[in-house]
């Protein structure tokens, strides 16, 4: 009881925190959404900070609407805080605004279940599944983890002396450091997580000699991605299906831990309250969006994997989804 009242008090607090960032950012003023025009005005709500793969995703889809005219004015908010829900709670305020999309993916799952978030995606309307982001466990150049057996090896020796860096706590990628952990049989309950906004700043501090800062990080490969081309992050390990092209690293497969299989998906939900036709306008303008020369060379650029669907089977997938990152939670002690 305890632990609930503490997270739901932090996730009030957060709450309180950025509502002067949403009015300030013109989202509140129109939430009715009264008579506007989602192809002449939208709002791409990104519920993290800038730098990681929910802004990415929110960047690359303002670019690619911006550049075939498929909206005349597209503008980015960054809400950050509490695995997205703090975004999530903003978004939930503007019923029946037909202008607002927000980034979501399995992060916010995860962020649901853990934070006992009062409101989840159920009070939202899906509109679209856009692409999977496959995650990358990485280490700095100068790491004397030249392989995942050599960093395996000295966490097992003692977990709570490596720090683990990644997002969110309860998202994918502490979902990824505590399956591998377990898998390789280290108890999950002894890793030392340590839980960023973004993979703008988990990437700052992988980087960073100061003592206690992470000595392997976990995230999304674009928020790694430049740095494994520049060569100052060495991947260890990918959690794909395949290998990822260019990245000299084995899956999870390969590795030996086959169970070690989360997938993080991006995708788009809007207010509650819209109508069939407001909400299926959105559905045709992601759909146009996806279409793009602009967005197939991001979806390249990204390594992402499109798993496109919309509406109502998107809908019945963020279902099913929350209910599986809430057993997998669950299952490793993490809710």
């Amino acid at each position: 009881m305890t632990v609930q009242l503490s997270r739901s008090l932090r996730w009030i607090l957060g709450l309180v925190c950025v509502g002067a960032l949403v009015v300030s950012a013109g989202i509140v003023a129109n939430r009715s959404g009264s008579g506007a025009d989602a192809r002449a005005k939208l709002t791409l709500i990104a519920p993290a900070a800038a730098g990681g793969g929910w802004d990415l995703v929110a960047r690359e889809s303002q670019q690619a609407l911006r550049t075939d005219a498929i909206v005349n004015n597209v503008q980015v908010v960054n809400i950050p805080g509490a695995a997205g829900t703090i975004g999530l709670s903003q978004l939930t305020e503007l019923d029946g605004n037909s202008t607002t999309m927000m980034v979501t993916g399995t992060v916010m799952l995860g962020g649901i279940t853990r934070n006992d978030s009062p409101v989840d995606l159920s009070d939202t309307t899906p509109v679209a599944r856009l692409a999977e982001d496959f995650e990358v466990i990485a280490v700095p150049d100068d790491s004397p983890f030249r392989t995942l057996d050599d960093m395996l090896a000295a966490w097992r020796a003692d977990p709570a002396a490596m720090p683990i860096g990644g997002g969110s706590a309860g998202g994918i990628d502490h979902m990824v450091a505590a399956l591998l952990a377990r898998e390789a049989g280290i108890d999950p309950a002894l890793i030392r997580y340590a839980a960023y906004a973004g993979g703008g700043e988990l990437t700052i501090n992988l980087l960073s000699t100061a003592p206690g800062t992470p000595e392997v990080g976990i995230s999304g490969y674009n928020d790694f991605r430049d740095l494994l081309i520049e060569g100052r992050l060495r991947p260890l390990m990918v959690v794909a299906p395949e290998r990822l092209e260019g990245l000299d690293a084995p899956t999870s497969a390969e590795a030996g831990f086959p169970a070690v299989d989360l997938v993080n998906w991006r995708g788009y939900v809007a207010p509650a309250g819209l109508d069939e036709d407001e909400q299926q306008e959105l559905i045709e303008i992601v759909t146009e969006m996806t279409r793009t020369e602009h967005w197939q060379d991001a979806v390249a650029r990204n390594r992402w994997e499109e798993s496109f669907v919309t509406g109502d089977e998107f809908g019945r997938f963020l279902e099913e989804e929350q209910q599986r990152v809430a057993t997998i939670l669950e299952d490793l002690d993490l809710a």
